[in-house]
């Protein structure tokens, strides 16, 4: 019994192509206050839902 391998075609689209490099084109490095911002957010976002999880996790512990 042998198994078959998936066909996996790349067609790379040329137009498809020039859009993402448009895009790249336009994108740049953020400044240090941008990054800050953007680290904090995310720090926050992290802090939040892991004292979500502990105090779910508290919860669920039963009282002997």
């Amino acid at each position: 019994m042998e198994i078959a391998k998936p066909d996996i075609k790349f067609d790379v689209n040329e137009e498809l192509f020039r859009k993402y490099w448009r895009i790249l084109k336009l994108a740049r490095t953020p400044t240090r206050e941008e990054f800050r911002k953007i680290a904090l957010v995310a720090a926050a976002g992290v802090l939040i839902v892991g004292l979500i999880g502990f105090l779910i996790y508290i919860g669920m512990i039963p009282l002997s």
